[in-house]
Order: C-alpha cells, then sequence, then structure tokens
C-alpha cells in the first residue's frame, strides 16, 4: 500500500520523504558539459536526487569556455550510468526518473556563444524545448539552473517577446526561475537587462575579469582555486576524498571526473532545491545548502561586463564560525557552512547506488513539536521543541539548535550583524531562547538540524521562524 501511495504521489509531482512533503521542482538543466571536468561531477550528483525534481530537459549549451560546440554526447552516458544503479536508488527512496525518460529529455542549444546565437532564425532543440516546457499547464515555477552560458534561455525569450503578446510574456516570465553560475557568456546581462521582471540568482561578472574569485558558487568547495577562502573543511571536497567516497562506487561513480580546478562549481544551482527541509526555494534570502542571496542591484565592479540597472537575487554574507575555531564572514560562507552536511549526504546516496537497504544509511525525520511559525513578546521565553523526530534505520539522534541571524530581519547590537542569540540546551531535543528587545516587529529564524549516527552522518532540518513584538 506504501508503494502505491509512492507511486501515485510521484506521478502527481508530488514528493514525499519521511514525514516531509512538497510539490517536487520543475528544473531544466542548461550545462557546457566537457569544457571541464566539473559539469559532469555536477551532472552525477543531480541525478542521484532526480527523484527529487520534476527533470524538464537536459540540454548540453556553449560557453566563454565552449564557444563552436556542445556535448550530448556526455549527458546521455551519464544518464546511461545511472541507468544501471537505477534499480538499487530505488530501493532507498521513491521516484527515480527511468532512465528512457530521461534520455528522452536530453537535447542540446546551438553550438555558437552568447548572443550570436540569440535572433532571428537562431532556434534550437534546446530553445523550444525551454517554450514547451514553460507553456505547459502546470501551475509550478520553472527552475532553470545554467552551468555554462544561457543563451539557450535567451533565445527562448527573445522568440516569446517577439511573437507574443506584452501580457503575454509578462505571464512567461513569471513562470521562470533562474540561478546561473556568474555570467559565462554575453547573454547573462542581456536576459537581466531586458526582462527586468525575471527571477534571477547570480554572482555577475565574467570569470576573464576576475568574477569567479568574488562569486558565492565558489564556496562550494573554491578554498584553493578561485575563492582562496579559509575556515571551512576542504579535505571532504579534495581528490581523496572523493576517490574513496564517490568515484570508487559503481558505473555511476566511475563517471564522476577528477577535479582539475575546483569541485563541482555549478552545483549550488540545485542544491536549494533538494527537499532536506532548510531551504525555501522562492526565498533565497533565508538560505540553504545552495546559498544565500539577497535582493538588491549590485554596485559597479571591475569584474562585471556592464553596470547593473536593476534588482536581483545576488551575493549576501553570512559569518560562520570556521573549523579553524575563528569566525569568517563572506558570501562563500553561505555555502561552505553546510558543506560537512552536503557532502556526508553526497556519500551516503553513492552507497545507494551499490548497497542494499539494510546495508546503508538514510536520512533521519526531522520534525517539530510546534508550530513552525510562533510569535512572542519582547523578554518572553520561548521553548522550541524536536520532538517526533525519528530515524528509519534505528540510529540515534543528535540535535543542533541554529539561530540564523542574517536570514531574519532582526539586527543585533554587537559587533557582528549576525551574532547567534542565545540559544540554551542548544544541543538537545528541547531548547529555550529568551525574545529579544525590539522596537517593531521583528522575525528571528532558527534551524533545527538533527543529525543521525549513521556512517555516514546524514542531517536533515526544519526551521522555524519567530516573530518578536515589543
Amino acid at each position: 500500500m506504501l508503494k502505491n501511495l509512492f507511486s501515485t504521489l510521484a506521478a502527481a509531482g508530488i514528493l514525499c520523504l519521511g514525514a516531509t512533503t512538497q510539490t517536487k521542482p520543475r528544473v531544466i538543466v542548461l550545462t557546457d558539459i566537457e569544457n571541464e571536468p566539473d559539469d559532469a561531477q555536477s551532472m552525477v550528483r543531480f541525478l542521484l536526487y532526480s527523484n527529487h525534481f520534476e527533470v524538464e530537459a537536459l540540454i548540453a549549451t556553449t560557453s566563454v569556455h565552449l564557444r563552436n560546440r556542445t556535448a550530448p554526447g556526455r549527458i546521455r552516458r551519464i544518464v546511461e550510468a545511472y541507468g544501471e544503479v537505477r534499480a538499487n536508488l530505488a530501493q532507498h527512496e521513491p521516484g527515480y526518473p527511468e532512465v528512457a525518460e530521461l534520455l528522452a529529455k536530453v537535447t542540446e542549444g546551438r553550438a555558437a556563444y552568447g548572443m550570436s546565437a540569440v535572433g532571428e532564425g537562431m532556434d534550437s532543440p534546446g530553445s523550444e524545448r525551454i517554450i514547451e516546457v514553460v507553456d505547459r499547464d502546470d501551475p509550478r515555477p520553472v527552475w532553470v539552473t545554467v552551468w555554462g552560458g544561457p543563451n539557450c534561455l535567451a533565445q527562448a525569450l527573445w522568440k516569446v517577446r517577439a511573437t507574443r503578446s506584452p501580457a503575454d510574456l509578462e505571464r512567461f516570465v513569471a513562470k521562470l526561475r533562474v540561478y546561473t553560475i556568474s555570467d559565462q557568456d554575453d547573454s547573462g546581462p542581456w536576459l537581466r537587462r531586458t526582462f527586468p521582471k525575471l527571477f534571477y540568482i547570480a554572482s555577475p561578472g565574467y570569470g576573464s575579469l576576475g568574477a569567479y574569485h568574488h562569486s558565492a558558487w565558489c564556496g562550494i568547495s573554491g578554498d584553493r582555486f578561485h575563492g582562496r577562502f579559509s575556515g571551512s573543511n576542504f579535505s571532504i571536497v579534495d581528490n581523496p576524498w572523493l576517490d574513496q567516497h564517490i568515484r570508487g562506487k559503481g558505473p555511476l561513480g566511475a563517471e564522476y571526473p577528477q577535479t582539475e580546478y575546483l569541485m563541482e562549481g555549478d552545483t549550488p544551482s540545485f542544491l536549494n532545491l533538494i527537499n532536506n527541509g532548510l531551504s525555501v526555494p522562492e526565498r533565497p534570502d533565508w538560505g540553504g545548502w545552495g546559498g544565500r542571496y539577497e535582493f538588491y542591484t549590485p554596485r559597479p565592479r571591475k569584474h562585471s561586463p556592464e553596470i547593473e540597472i536593476r534588482p536581483f537575487w545576488t551575493d549576501a554574507m553570512d559569518e560562520v564560525m570556521g573549523v579553524d575555531g575563528n569566525w569568517h564572514e563572506s558570501n562563500k560562507a553561505t555555502i561552505w557552512r553546510w558543506r560537512q552536511a552536503y557532502q556526508n549526504d553526497f556519500s551516503a546516496r553513492m552507497d545507494w547506488t551499490i548497497k542494499p537497504y539494510a546495508e546503508a544509511n538514510h536520512p533521519p525525520v526531522a520534525q517539530l513539536g510546534h508550530p513552525s511559525e510562533i510569535k512572542a513578546r519582547s523578554g518572553e521565553r520561548v521553548t522550541l521543541s524536536a520532538k517526533g523526530s525519528s530515524d528509519a534505520d534505528g540510529h540515534g539522534l543528535s540535535y543542533e539548535w541554529i539561530h540564523y541571524g542574517e536570514a531574519g530581519t532582526l539586527t543585533l547590537a554587537t559587533g557582528r550583524t549576525g551574532a547567534p542569540l542565545n540559544v540554551e540546551n542548544a544541543k538537545t531535543m528541547n531548547a529555550t531562547i529568551t525574545a529579544p528587545k525590539v522596537a517593531k516587529p521583528e522575525t528571528v529564524h532558527f534551524i533545527l538540524a538533527v543529525t543521525d549516527d549513521g556512517t555516514p552522518p546524514l542531517t536533515r532540518y526544519r526551521r522555524v521562524i519567530v516573530t518578536v513584538y515589543p
């Protein structure tokens, strides 16, 4: 009966994992795969979580790093390796798409660079697929994760603007959610300028001008290359760890290439779409595995190709205690603060490709003993409860209550904007806070992290928003 329920929910585009149910996000991937190893790496991880998404298209594109060709064959090869392990994956969680279904969604954009592939007569199977997906009678937004250049999306929007009424164009644009990994061709700035209402997440700028060094996304693993930052645990994103925990595990692991620059620079574009209880994709300013972003017009920077003229979701700063015991504040910290959890999760899912259920670890279920939104008065004592949290494997659980200071509206009168409020008994199932003194209603975010003691330890989350009144 439970298996039938899972099948019914999956067919309806609904993801049900333990006690957490949510609508699956519709996802299109644009990838300049074959330009360097990291796109293939990200594709392996993406497919491990493909049961969390409604995968609508996997489109091979160009970029500044791959100007005159596309490589859909490389996508197909990785999907075929996924096909060899899909049955095993399905023993561990429901909803993994059939390999034939995914292969049918592999296509490509034009084999030309940037805006030279946008305009009259520049349609491609990829751009037509984007239009088809967005036009479908489905209320869910369409997330376009851009791992290379976005000119395939630009052509789709160019055609819709040229052939439809302004009202129809506005409806089309309203369904799109874009997360790009910097600007990897000149169509990114054009998209932001031409479609001012387009939901857009980016650390803007060109790599040739130094933009990658300043980007949030390199917090995934760029400690010693693009980012050159400290505070995070680099050992778990380096090749020796990846050899042991990823590459050595079955046919899909064998498709994960050696890192040349940094591990999986494109992966942040879909991490916030994973149903782990932490992120709310429509609220990039609340943060998650894929980083945290705020809505504003960026100031001119030397690495930006042009002056930005409208607000979009872009770099935000988190201040995080690093593994070295020091505080570190940067846009990169919005991602690397979660590194231990997302890498452990990756390793466990690779186990799922080769091990039976009883020999692998599965994530716990994080529950709250109260509503996820609470109201309190300044000075009032508030109990936070993880009552009902559980683990399907019978492992012991540990708890951590984290004040996510940057995610709420409250600004503390301390040396650090995001300095945490004191949480009493923060490492237990039931914790307590004292609502801070406020002059007007303020929101304060607390993250419950529930971690099992399996191998590797896995973490799931719940978010509590406390609105404090004077």
